[in-house]
C-alpha cells in the first residue's frame, strides 16, 4: 500500500524554544488566575485602607481608632497611628514608651521626628540603634530638646559612627546643646568628611575660646569651598580679608 505524500503543510516537528517555553508558561499562569479570587491582593489592598484610616483620624479626631491601629501588624499602618495621635494631643507617655522597642525602625524614626510633640520619654536610647536612620532622626531630636543628659553617647556617634550622617547629625545637636564637655569632640570632628566639619564649624560658633578660634581658623584654607566659606563667614572674616 503506497503513503500518501506529505502536503506542503504538514506538520513539521521541531525542538522547543525558549520563547516557546515562556508563552506557555503564561498561558498556564492565565489558566489558573480566578478574577473572583482576590487572595493576592487582600493584604496589600486592606494594609492600605487602615493607613489611610488611620491618618483619616487624625483629621476626624478618632483618638480610639487610631490608637487601636497602634499595634497594627504594618509598620505603615502603625507609623499613621502614631502620627494621628500625635497630631490630636492624645499620645500617652506609656504609649511613646512602648513605642520606643517598636521592632520597625520606621516607626522608631517616626517616633524621633514627632519628639517634640511628644512626652519626653528616653528617646537617648535611640542612638544606639542598630538602624542608622533612626540614630540620625534621635540625633536630630535630642538636638532640638537640648537633652543634655544625652550628650556622652552623642560624643561617641559623632566620633566613631560608621554612617557620616549619623555623624554629621551628633556634631549638630552637640553644638545646639552647647556642653563645653563636647569642645574636643567637635573639634575633632574638623578632620572628618567635608559634610561633618562644615558641621562642626557651624557647632563651634556656639563655643569660645583661644582653642576654638584657632581650630576655626585653620579651615580658612580648608580644601572644600563650602567649608572655607563657613568658617569665613563664621569668623567674619571676608576673602579678601584672608588673602
Amino acid at each position: 500500500m503506497s503513503k500518501e505524500p506529505q502536503s506542503g503543510n504538514a506538520h513539521i516537528e521541531r525542538s522547543e524554544s525558549p520563547r516557546d517555553s515562556d508563552v506557555a508558561a503564561r498561558r498556564k499562569r492565565r489558566a489558573r488566575f480566578d478574577p473572583a479570587d482576590t487572595t493576592a491582593f487582600t493584604t496589600s489592598a486592606t494594609e492600605q485602607r487602615r493607613r489611610l484610616h488611620a491618618i483619616a483620624c487624625g483629621f476626624t479626631g478618632d483618638k480610639s481608632g487610631a490608637r487601636a491601629l497602634l499595634g497594627d501588624a504594618s509598620e505603615r499602618v502603625r507609623a499613621s497611628a502614631l502620627a494621628a495621635l500625635t497630631r490630636l494631643g492624645a499620645i500617652t507617655l506609656d504609649e511613646a514608651q512602648l513605642l520606643l522597642h517598636d521592632p520597625s525602625p520606621l516607626v522608631r524614626r517616626a517616633l524621633c521626628e514627632l519628639a517634640l510633640r511628644l512626652p519626653l520619654v528616653d528617646f537617648a536610647s535611640l542612638l544606639e540603634d542598630e538602624d542608622p536612620r533612626v540614630v540620625e532622626a534621635c540625633a536630630f531630636c535630642v538636638g532640638e530638646l537640648e537633652l543634655i543628659t544625652a550628650v556622652p553617647v552623642l560624643i561617641t556617634v559623632a566620633s566613631g559612627h560608621a554612617d557620616p550622617l549619623c555623624r554629621e547629625s551628633a556634631v549638630a545637636a552637640l553644638g545646639v546643646i552647647g556642653d563645653p564637655a563636647a569642645t574636643a569632640t567637635l573639634i575633632a570632628a574638623l578632620d572628618d568628611v567635608a559634610t561633618v566639619r562644615r558641621r562642626a564649624l557651624i557647632a563651634l560658633s556656639n563655643f569660645s575660646g583661644v582653642e576654638v578660634e584657632t581650630a576655626m581658623r585653620a579651615h580658612l584654607t580648608d580644601r572644600d569651598w563650602q567649608v572655607r566659606q563657613a568658617a569665613e563667614d563664621l569668623l567674619g572674616i571676608s576673602a579678601q580679608e584672608r588673602q
